[in-house]
């Protein structure tokens, strides 16, 4: 016979459990969609729709990555993420947003890109890129590499890396 005290908690304990995971799967889901609307295209134009840096401070709100950039270089601000978090299945990296601050020289390309670690299939992101005049480049060989330059010692897990990037340029052409 069950002891009723038992099963009370146990029932507690699992609402709370679900309770708690929820919450969580939205604030995820509300992140990566921020993200993802940032570097939609307006239609007709080269213009993205949103900004990155809305989307980069409810990351820097939630505690994925530092309030300032890891690294700027040239025009563009490079944020490594701190944990992990998805990203249309696939394990966020690095976060990119290039604008002009101030003129250092030629050829600021406005928008934002991010490298992911693949698990999985690349579909939605490979649509995401087409759907938005993006650009999906494989990035396993560099993005350790790149790390490294932007000063990060966070050291990549073996596997497959692309960088989906999503400026004025990627939609020009």
């Amino acid at each position: 016979m069950k002891h009723p005290r038992a099963t009370s908690f146990l029932t507690g304990l699992i609402a709370v459990t679900l309770s708690c995971t929820v919450p969580l799967a939205s604030a995820a889901d509300a992140l990566e969609n921020g993200l993802a609307q940032a570097m939609h295209v307006k239609k007709g134009t080269n213009e993205r729709v949103g900004t990155a840096g809305k989307a980069i401070q409810a990351y820097v709100q939630a505690g994925y990555i530092e309030k300032k950039p890891d690294a700027r270089m040239d025009y563009t601000d490079y944020y490594v993420l701190k944990k992990p978090t998805p990203f249309m299945g696939h394990e966020l990296v690095l976060i990119e947003e290039e604008y002009m601050l101030e003129h250092i020289g030629c050829c600021v390309s406005p928008g934002a890109g991010l490298s992911v670690k693949v698990n999985g299939s690349l579909k939605p992101l490979e649509g995401f890129a087409r759907a938005h005049r993006c650009r999906l480049l494989d990035t396993s060989d560099e993005l350790q590499a790149e790390l490294a330059s932007l000063g990060s010692r966070r050291k990549l897990a073996p596997g497959q890396y692309v960088t989906l990037t999503c400026r004025e340029r990627d939609a020009q052409g």
